[in-house]
C-alpha cells in the first residue's frame, strides 16, 4: 500500500475526519499515535499533526519527536499542532481572552499564498481551542486572521511547514477541503492515486503473495464488509477460499436462507451452518450486554473451529475488519476505553492456530462500498444496512428466549420492509427494532392487555462514528406502528428513538 500521508494523532475527536477528507482527495493516508509512529518515513510524502484536547502549556502535553519530519518533509499542523510548533519554537501560546469555539470567518488572507488558493476572504472556519498563539515561532509568517484570532494561520520561512488554528476537516469550515488539497496536492505534490480500482489491484496482488497456495476460511455474515472481503479473496485465491455462514439464531427473519440464496450466484464457495439452538441454549438466562456479546463470540469460535477442522490444512482466517476498528484499538493513551467489544477485534484463542488476513483493514465503510461496486457486487447487497455481529441479542434488552427472538424478528421484518416499500430504506444508514424489558397496559377490543414495548431506530451516518436520528414521516411511523401492533402478538406499544450519537450509541447495548 502506498503510504503517502502520515497523520499523527494527539487525541482529537476530529482525527478520523482528517483522514476521511484526505481519502476524499484520492490520497491514501494512515493514522498513528503521536508517540508511536513508523521509524521509516521514506515512503511518506507529507505529515499532518492533529488537534488535541490537551493544552501545550500543560505538563502532560503530548510532546512528539519531530526531528525526522520538521524541515525535511511537508508538514501541516492543525490546531494543537499549530500551537505546539509555536510554543516550542520561539513563539508564545497563552490562554485566550475569548473562548474560541465554533464558527469564525477569515478577515485577512495574505496575498499570493498557495495554501489559500481559491479560498475567499470571509471564508468560514471552525475553531475549537481555549489557548491562542500570541506570538509566531521563529521565522513564522502570518497567513490569515479572523476577527478574534490574529494568527489563525502561518507558515515557517525556509521550511514547507504550515500551521492553522482551526479545523479544515469539519464541514463547518467551508473551504477546508480546498485548503487540504492546496497543501497536499499543490504544495506537497502528493499523488492522487488512491482509487477503488487501484486498491483492488494492489490488495489482490498482496493477498496472492501472502497466502500463496494455502487455504483460507472466512466467516460470512451477509453484511457488506465480509461480502466484499470474500469477493476480493476469491479473486486472489479462488477455490482455496472456504466461506462459512453461521446461523446463530439471532439473524433477521428468514435471513439465513435468503443470504445463502444470494451468495449462490456470486461464485463463492459457501457452507451454511445452522447452530441457532446451540447459541440460544448458551445465552439462556444471561442479561448483561457484554456477557451476551462474549458468549456469542465464544460459541461462534467453537462452531467455526469445528467447521474449519473439516477443511484440511487451513492456514488463514479472513476477517472483514475495517479501519475504524483498527484505529479505535490503538489510541493515543493506549487502547481506548471499552464501550462495547467488537466481534472482529480481539484475536483468536491459542488453540486456533490460524494466521489472520484482513483485506479491508485500511478502508472506511464508504470506501468498502465503493470497492464492492468496482468488484461488480450487486447494488442491493452493497446497500444493506449494517447489522451487529451479535445480531438481535443486543436488540433484546435483558435475557433472551426463542419467544422474544420471534417477536423481534417479526417486528423488524415489518419495519424494514416498510422502509423499502415507502422508498425510505436507501435514505437511512441503519435501522432496526429493539425489544424493551418493559410491559405496558393496552386495550385491544374490549380487553385489557399487558404486553411488550418495542422501540424503532433509524439513523443517518457516513461510517457510524457519529449519527443523527432520521426524521421519518409521521404518516409512515403511524402506519408501521399500527401494522406491528396488529400483526405481532405480544406487542401493544411502539416508540421511536430520537437520540443521536453521541451521546447515545446507535445500538442500545
Amino acid at each position: 500500500m502506498q503510504h503517502n500521508v502520515l497523520i499523527l494523532d494527539f487525541g482529537s475527536q476530529y482525527t478520523q475526519l482528517i483522514a476521511r477528507r484526505v481519502r476524499e482527495l484520492n490520497i491514501f493516508c494512515e493514522i498513528f499515535p503521536f508517540n508511536h509512529f513508523p521509524d521509516d518515513l521514506s515512503s511518506y510524502k507529507a505529515v499532518i499533526l492533529s488537534g488535541s484536547p490537551f493544552s501545550v502549556r500543560a505538563e502532560d502535553a503530548p510532546h512528539p519527536d519531530l526531528s525526522q519530519i520538521r524541515g525535511k518533509m511537508p508538514l501541516l499542523a492543525v490546531c494543537y499542532g499549530a500551537q505546539y510548533l509555536a510554543h516550542f519554537s520561539g513563539g508564545e501560546v497563552a490562554p485566550s481572552n475569548i473562548r474560541e469555539y465554533g464558527r469564525a470567518n477569515l478577515s485577512f488572507i495574505k496575498d499570493d499564498e498557495l495554501f489559500f488558493d481559491e479560498v475567499n476572504l470571509n471564508s468560514q472556519v471552525w475553531m475549537s481551542h481555549s489557548d491562542t498563539i500570541k506570538q509566531l515561532p521563529t521565522d513564522g509568517v502570518r497567513l490569515a486572521s479572523t476577527k478574534d484570532v490574529e494568527n489563525a494561520a502561518y507558515r515557517i520561512e525556509g521550511e514547507t511547514t504550515y500551521a492553522i488554528q482551526y479545523h479544515p476537516e469539519v464541514y463547518h469550515s467551508e473551504d477546508g477541503k480546498q485548503m487540504l488539497e492546496n497543501f497536499l496536492v499543490k504544495i506537497a505534490e502528493v499523488p492522487q492515486n488512491f482509487t477503488p480500482n487501484a486498491f483492488v489491484e494492489e490488495i489482490i496482488e498482496e493477498m496472492k503473495t501472502k497466502i500463496g497456495n494455502d487455504k483460507v476460511v472466512l466467516g460470512l455474515s451477509g453484511g457488506v464488509d465480509s461480502t466484499v472481503a470474500a469477493v476480493l479473496l476469491n479473486k486472489a485465491i479462488g477455490k482455496n477460499l472456504y466461506c462459512i455462514f453461521v446461523n446463530n439464531g439471532l439473524l433477521r427473519k428468514n435471513e439465513f436462507q435468503n443470504v445463502l440464496e444470494q451468495y449462490k450466484g456470486m461464485g463463492l464457495n459457501v457452507k451454511g451452518v445452522d447452530a441457532g439452538e446451540r447459541f440460544l441454549s448458551e445465552l439462556a438466562g444471561i442479561s448483561d450486554p457484554e456477557t451476551k456479546r462474549k458468549t456469542i463470540g465464544r460459541v461462534f469460535i467453537e462452531v467455526f473451529d469445528d467447521e474449519s477442522k473439516i477443511i484440511e490444512d487451513v492456514k488463514f482466517l479472513a476477517q472483514g475488519t475495517i479501519y475504524p476498528d483498527v484505529i479505535e484499538s490503538v489510541s493515543v493513551k493506549g487502547p481506548s476505553a471499552t464501550i462495547k467489544s467488537h466481534h472482529n477485534v480481539g484475536g483468536l484463542p491459542d488453540y486456533m492456530k490460524l494466521q489472520i488476513v484482513e483485506p479491508l483493514r485500511m478502508l472506511f465503510k464508504d470506501e468498502v462500498r465503493r470497492v464492492g461496486k468496482t468488484l461488480g457486487i450487486d447494488a442491493e447487497l452493497l446497500g444493506r444496512h449494517p447489522f451487529p455481529g451479535p445480531g438481535l441479542s443486543i436488540r433484546i434488552l435483558g435475557d433472551i428466549s426463542p419467544e422474544k427472538v420471534q417477536i423481534l424478528q417479526d417486528v423488524d421484518a415489518i419495519f424494514i420492509q416498510g422502509l423499502k416499500d415507502h422508498g425510505l430504506y436507501d435514505k437511512v444508514w441503519q435501522a432496526g427494532a429493539i425489544l424493551l424489558p418493559v410491559n405496558s397496559v393496552g386495550v385491544m377490543g374490549d380487553e385489557r392487555t399487558y404486553e411488550k414495548v418495542v422501540a424503532l431506530r433509524a439513523v443517518e451516518s457516513t461510517d457510524g462514528m457519529t449519527a443523527d436520528w432520521v426524521h421519518l414521516p409521521y404518516d409512515f411511523l403511524m402506519k408501521i406502528s399500527n401494522e406491528i401492533i396488529n400483526k405481532v402478538k405480544g406487542v401493544n406499544r411502539v416508540v421511536y428513538d430520537i437520540s443521536s450519537k453521541p451521546p447515545a450509541t446507535i445500538e442500545w447495548e
